[in-house]
């Protein structure tokens, strides 16, 4: 074993890696709650919450991003996300389609976002998919 490393079990190992994400997203809610329109804070406050489970309060800060950027390809981007993440298939849906014809269009990323897996199979997805594939403009 090399000096600079430790033999930390990997249980242990993700307890930690927890425990420094929820102490990430305390301390992005202290900064948001001073700066609301930081918007910088709010897309890390999101993801950290989409990535601890907490999905309704990640969604709810999604769409305060929505709202505070509605140009920005990427927050119609991870709303999509964390609508899918929530069960709310049709609304991702439209945020989805709302992040293409603002100019996302990464779709390999699209294709392997594990955050979109109930989307899978449905027509609109499947379409939008095409769609960028195609290169084709919004309609």
């Amino acid at each position: 074993m090399r000096q600079d490393q430790l033999d930390i079990p990997p249980a242990l190992a993700e307890d930690l890696d927890r425990k420094g994400l929820e102490f990430l997203a305390d301390l992005l809610q202290v900064h948001v709650r001073r700066h609301p329109r930081s918007v910088e804070a709010l897309a890390e406050l999101g993801h950290a919450l989409t990535r601890l489970g907490r999905i309704p309060e990640g969604l709810e800060v999604d769409r305060q991003l929505v709202r505070l950027v509605p140009d920005n390809p990427t927050v119609h981007y991870n709303l999509a996300c964390s609508l899918a993440l929530a069960g709310h298939t049709d609304e991702s849906l439209d945020a989805l389609e709302a992040a293409v014809d603002l100019g996302y269009d990464d779709t390999q990323f699209l294709r392997e976002d594990d955050d979109l897996d109930t989307l899978r199979g449905e027509v609109r997805f499947e379409r939008l998919l095409k769609r960028l594939e195609a290169g084709a403009p919004a309609p």
